[in-house]
């Protein structure tokens, strides 16, 4: 049985960015939260399969983060940085990605926060790639599904009830 999948990704033929979106049954100062708060952030982005830490989060413009996580035996299996260009609360974050170890480049991100209801919200998320190529060879990974289930880890995490 396959879950549906709420995070939605859109990647045109030929263009070198995608855009991802997600309404979540949270208030959208909760879900901005959710991006800006370490403690919170390390929650939902470790998984049954590893565990995540923040080395280093600066949240505010020209801030920088360091994230990393670890497998049962403690090896790193994944490790992403940047930096943070934009930081509006509630509003939107502007940050650089990139992830370590891997040959995809610098992907610029920039992610905007619109509250729906009293209760609800979405992100919008607009990702550009330095060329067509690394963003299609990116997409052949289990990317969608990731995000999907680190979306539906915060949502949980953050609102048990939904």
């Amino acid at each position: 049985m396959s879950m549906e999948r709420k995070t939605k990704i859109t990647a045109e033929d030929g263009k070198q960015d995608i855009l991802i979106t997600r309404e979540f049954d949270l208030p959208v100062e909760l879900l901005f939260k959710a991006h800006a708060d370490p403690e919170i952030l390390k929650q939902w982005m470790s998984n049954p399969y590893s565990i995540a830490k923040v080395l280093k989060f600066e949240a505010k413009k020209h801030g920088s983060y360091q994230l990393e996580s670890t497998d049962a035996q403690g090896k790193v299996v994944f490790s992403s940085n940047g930096v943070i260009h934009e930081f509006i609360p509630n509003e939107k974050i502007i940050r650089t990605f990139e992830l370590g170890n891997a040959p995809f480049g610098v992907q610029l991100e920039v992610y905007e926060f619109e509250q729906l209801t009293d209760g609800t919200s979405k992100l919008n998320m607009h990702v550009i790639y330095e060329s067509v190529a690394l963003r299609d060879q990116l997409l052949k990974l289990p990317f969608a599904q990731g995000i999907n289930m680190a979306h539906n880890r915060m949502q949980e995490i953050l609102n048990p009830s939904k």
